[in-house]
Parts: C-alpha cells; sequence; structure tokens
C-alpha cells in the first residue's frame, strides 16, 4: 500500500524540450543518489536468462523438450523436473552463467549499470507453484560482485504471479492473469520483500523496476497505474531515495505517461523504462536496414520530451526475429518465414544459432550502424540498458560477443557511421 506520509516534492520539472537532452527533472538533495541521473547518462546491460530462465538464451537447458514441448519457460520447467532435480540443475546454472568476471568485463566495456531480472517466485512464493528458490543468495553475489567492480544495480521484477503479459519471460507461457484475484498484492509483496532485503545498500542498487513489461493493451490500466503508485509507496517505506522504476507497458511515452508520477504529482525519483525491438511483427521485421536505423533515429525527440527520467531498458543489435527460440520454444521466425503467417524477408542462415564471428559481412556492417543509431537516440534523455549481456548461440543479441568482434562501439562514443541521426 502506499506509504503513509508521501515525501514532499521535490524542486519542480524544468521543461524538456524536444531535440536537445533533458534539463534536470530532480534536485538532489541532502540525500544524494549515489548516481546523479541528471546529469550522468545510465550505460548499462541487462543479465537476461540467468535468475530468470528465458529458452532462447539457454536452449541447453530446455533442449530435451524440443520435440515434445512439455517445458517451455520457467514454470513448466520446474514443474516437470520436480524440485529436486530442478534446484540441482538451476543451482548449476546459477553458479556459473554469470560471475564476477562477468561484471569485471562490463565495466571494463564502460557500462556503469546492470539490470537483474528476478521472479516474484524468489521473493514472495506462492504456494502450489512449482517454482524453486534459491535465486537471493545469487542476487546477493551480484550486489557484492557490482560493487567490487565499481557498478550500479537496477533490479527488475520480471515475473508476476498470473503472468503479466503471457511471455515465457515473466515465468509462466499462456494465459494473463495477473489482474485476477490476489495477484496484484502478491506481486506488491514481492516488491517489498526486494526493497526491504536491498533498502540499506543504496551505494549499489540506486533503482527497483516494479515490474517488467505489463501488456497494457490488454489490462486494466487505470489498475496498473494504482499499482505504480501503491508499488512506489511500498518501496518507500524501506527507502526513501531508491528510484521506481516503471514500465510504459507498451503505451506512448509522452502523450500516455507525460503527467503520470512526475514531480507535480508529489513522488520523488520516478523513472520511466520503455523497451524498443523492431523485429516482433512482419512490419518491422520487414524495414531495410537503412530503415531500422532511421526508426531508432525518430526516436531519440520523444525519449528526450517525457517529463521523468527515461531509460530504454531493453534493445537489442538484431534487425531479425532470427534466433532460436525466440518467438517461443519450437517456434520459428517471422524473417525467414517459419513462423506462423508471416512471409519471407530473408535468410537467417548465421543468426538462428552461432557466433558474431560468423555473421557474413553484410550482416556485421549492418548491425554495427544500428548499435551506434541507437546509443545516439537512446542517450538523448537518461540512458540504456543493452539486452542483453550473453547467451549461447544468439549473435544479434549478445553483447560480450559483439564487443569482442568490434561491432559494439569502444569506446561507447566511437563510431564508425558518424551523424546517422543528425544530432
Amino acid at each position: 500500500m502506499l506509504a503513509k506520509t508521501i515525501l514532499q516534492s521535490l524542486a519542480a520539472a524544468a521543461t524538456v524540450l524536444i531535440g536537445i537532452d533533458a534539463s534536470p527533472l530532480f534536485k538532489l538533495g541532502a540525500r544524494d543518489l549515489s548516481f546523479d541521473y541528471n546529469n550522468q547518462k545510465v550505460y548499462g546491460v541487462n543479465l537476461g536468462g540467468w535468475l530468470v530462465l528465458e529458452p532462447w538464451i539457454t536452449p541447453s537447458l530446455f533442449d530435451q523438450w524440443a520435440d515434445s514441448k512439455t517445458a517451455v519457460d520457467e514454470y513448466t520447467y520446474t514443474q516437470t523436473l520436480g524440485k529436486d532435480e530442478a534446484s540441482r540443475r538451476l543451482n548449476n546454472h546459477w553458479n556459473t552463467f554469470i560471475t564476477q568476471d562477468d561484471f569485471n568485463a562490463i565495466k571494463r566495456a564502460g557500462l556503469n549499470h546492470v539490470r537483474i531480472p528476478i521472479g516474484y517466485w524468489a521473493l514472495a512464493p506462492l504456494a502450489g507453484d512449482p517454482f524453486v528458490q534459491g535465486q537471493l543468495p545469487f542476487l546477493d553475489k551480484a550486489i557484492d560482485w557490482a560493487r567490487s567492480a565499481g557498478l550500479k544495480v537496477m533490479l527488475d521484477l520480471h515475473g508476476a504471479p498470473g503472468s503479466q503479459n503471457g511471455f515465457d519471460n515473466s515465468g509462466r507461457l499462456g494465459a494473463i492473469n495477473w489482474q485476477q484475484g490476489n495477484n496484484v498484492e502478491s506481486t506488491v509483496n514481492a516488491i517489498r520483500a526486494l526493497a526491504q532485503r536491498y533498502a540499506s545498500q543504496t551505494d549499489v542498487v540506486t533503482s527497483i523496476e516494479l515490474l517488467n513489461e505489463p501488456l497494457g493493451p490488454v489490462l486494466d490500466m487505470s489498475r496498473v497505474k494504482q499499482f505504480y503508485y501503491d508499488g512506489w509507496g511500498t518501496v518507500r517505506d524501506s527507502n526513501g531515495d531508491t528510484v521506481v522504476v516503471i514500465h510504459d507497458a507498451f503505451q506512448d511515452i509522452t502523450n500516455f505517461w507525460n503527467g503520470f508520477m512526475n514531480v507535480q504529482s508529489g513522488v520523488n525519483h520516478v523513472m520511466l523504462d520503455t523497451h524498443q525491438y523492431q523485429i516482433f511483427d512482419q512490419g518491422q521485421v520487414s524495414q531495410s536496414p537503412s530503415q531500422h536505423v532511421r526508426s531508432a533515429c525518430n526516436l531519440g525527440p520523444k525519449i528526450a520530451s517525457t517529463d521523468k527520467w527515461t531509460v530504454v531498458g531493453e534493445w537489442t543489435g538484431a534487425q531479425t526475429d532470427c534466433a532460436k527460440w525466440l518467438n517461443g520454444l519450437g517456434k520459428g521466425a517471422r524473417y525467414d518465414g517459419t513462423f506462423p503467417g508471416s512471409s519471407y524477408v530473408g535468410s537467417c542462415d548465421g543468426k538462428y544459432s552461432g557466433t558474431v564471428a560468423g555473421l557474413s559481412g553484410d550482416d556485421k556492417r549492418n548491425i554495427r550502424s544500428f548499435i551506434e543509431a541507437q546509443l545516439d537516440a537512446y542517450q538523448r534523455h537518461t540512458g540504456w540498458f543493452f539486452w542483453t549481456w550473453k547467451n549461447e548461440g544468439a549473435p544479434e543479441w549478445h553483447m560480450k560477443d559483439l564487443l569482442a568482434n568490434g561491432l559494439f562501439p569502444q569506446p561507447l562514443s566511437d563510431r564508425q557511421y558518424p551523424n546517422q541521426c543528425g544530432y
């Protein structure tokens, strides 16, 4: 529920002009955040597929069900294996997939943030769920690793009871039942557990995202907004300064969200998260490389015109949906026409499964150009988090591999394709 006393609003937000970097939206006071979101840019990466499973990121964990499709998400993975075997396999995965070395490499690449997805079942499990627990000691380690490396952390509640979007990355593929029964209240309980656990570690944990990708078009958005206020108050009960991140729920970031939970509304330290992919419908995946670049560039002024801190919390180098199981275990791609109802655009050779080094020369040039355009656009406001740091064989999405092969700029300001956006 909302905190008993809403903190006094900070200095009024300065007008944000389209086409220029946003002016300070909050005036930092005596209890400063450990990262200045007004004057420093967020350069971040997601640790996807680690503490919340996604079959396309780690297909080796799901390969035995490639034909039967018995396990297609973390819910059915744990349900099929049973708690003991699921716990054994998951602990091995948690122990090995991300380590201190990854945090050190992220820092060396010039990044300053990581976004870490976590499911409600790790924080406030529900009776009858097949999910297993044990993620939190690894999340604790991640905070220590980030501190050692000099990185800040955004904690992201990636899966809610009943599923907020029906995607496999919510923990359970299928029906969207988040707003049924006590599920929203249970989600707030998970947020409370997360906020309380890390309330004293704001030197590293600077932000908490209340919920990843609620599917606004099929949800009651008035209830989503109320949940955001309740979640903000719940975080404030534990800490007065932690940034509270709200996802745009696939609604327009200015027309829908400007005026909501900005400084004038009496809340402090709220950040909007928008995810920008250009591959999940036939029209987008049919764009030419230059059209993808132009679409990214066009987002820059839009992002700059929001009235609160705004990050692009997920984006990719991919101009195709070719990666194995990206659209779900056993499902094909729109790009090569193997996804139901799609039509052929081009070949997925080298992009279905492989390495960055194995991509064609054209693919390498197109990915580098696209990444540069997105960097230019997304840092028009608060910054960005690339999706994702590593995976088992999806080269367009593998930041570590993209860095190693010169497709992700080093330093981040380096441009082989300068001034693509004209700003």
